[in-house]
């Protein structure tokens, strides 16, 4: 696997990811569990979007240092953040699941953040593993692209045929299969995962929820990490753009869990995203659509979605 990133720049990437997760989790730990409103929500946000451009800007720097190339510098980073809008905007997905999973089983709000701290952690380690596997096995077999972007298409046809049903985890099989091999108890024992009844240890329902977070992001990988190769085959960029969308995945749940229902049409325009970067790997050895173009379809498509969800009502809302 080739990469355009010096050894130095894995070193600053590496040292920055541990640092926020020091931050993360240690100092907002002195926290406790509490309420996490939008202000708190949207300065956090905030700086992690700030973060991840600032990061960008040190990897142009790093790029036109080591060729000596302006113009290889902006492709590279336009890949970067072209990856970024890709997670950013299919975690967006990811969050919607997260809030059905989080009413499902009642989370109080306040032990919603320990949940979404772990699962951040899982992300980080699991993506890593399929990101570079995922990188050795294009250098090695190229045609791995086009199944890669014929999954990609059939999600989108998926996602739009799915996108307007009411969700549900009654018939979700996970659940069940967790149920089957874990006693679990019916009331919450604050923020532990374990708690003794009649006895007998046995898992709370934030256990459940935890697991439930956890595969639901490995599916979720499944379709936005090949999503990303689609735009660059280059792991360093995929692993960084997908790391630093990841990193600002709990202050970005905070805040959308207010305003979700005003996204409704969301879905359709994450739909279209995947076709078009499905069609985009399918046709690479015939037309490579530049990387200007790709970023302009996903902040177009999401642009246009957002406002249109703004602007309409649900189907079924009550007019006013």
């Amino acid at each position: 696997m080739q990469t355009i990133a010096p050894l130095w720049l894995w070193a600053t990437f590496v040292g920055i990811v541990l640092a926020s997760l020091f931050v993360d989790f240690v100092v907002l730990r002195k926290q406790g569990a509490h309420d996490i409103g939008v202000k708190e929500a949207l300065n956090w946000s905030l700086i992690w979007v700030a973060l991840s451009f600032l990061f960008n800007g040190l990897f142009w720097w790093a790029v036109r240092d080591s060729t000596g190339s302006t113009e290889i510098a902006n492709t590279r980073s336009l890949e970067f953040l072209t990856g970024y809008l890709i997670e950013k905007s299919l975690a967006v997905d990811n969050i919607f699941v997260f809030l059905m999973i989080f009413s499902y089983f009642a989370v109080p709000s306040h032990f919603q953040k320990r949940v979404l701290m772990i699962g951040i952690i899982g992300a980080i380690v699991l993506r890593t593993v399929m990101i570079l596997v995922g990188g050795w096995l294009l250098a090695q077999f190229h045609w791995i692209l086009y199944m890669f972007g014929a999954f990609l298409i059939l999600t989108g046809i998926k996602m739009w045929w799915a996108a307007g049903k009411e969700p549900t985890l009654d018939d979700n099989p996970a659940l069940k299969l967790l149920r089957r091999i874990l006693p679990v108890s019916q009331n919450f024992d604050g923020e532990k995962f374990w708690t003794v009844e009649n006895g007998k240890k046995i898992a709370t329902p934030l256990l459940m929820v935890i697991c439930l977070v956890a595969l639901t992001d490995v599916i979720f990988a499944v379709d936005s990490i090949p999503a990303i190769f689609a735009i660059t085959s280059d792991p360093f960029i995929v692993l960084t753009s997908n790391v630093f969308a990841i990193l600002g995945l709990r202050a970005m749940y905070f805040l959308l869990a207010a305003v979700a229902s005003k996204f409704h049409l969301l879905n359709y325009g994450l739909a279209v995203i995947l076709v078009f970067i499905g069609a985009k790997m399918c046709l690479i050895d015939v037309f490579k659509i530049p990387v200007m173009v790709s970023l302009s379809v996903v902040v177009g498509v999401l642009a246009v979605t957002m406002l249109l969800s703004v602007r309409s009502a649900p189907v079924g809302a009550p007019h006013k």
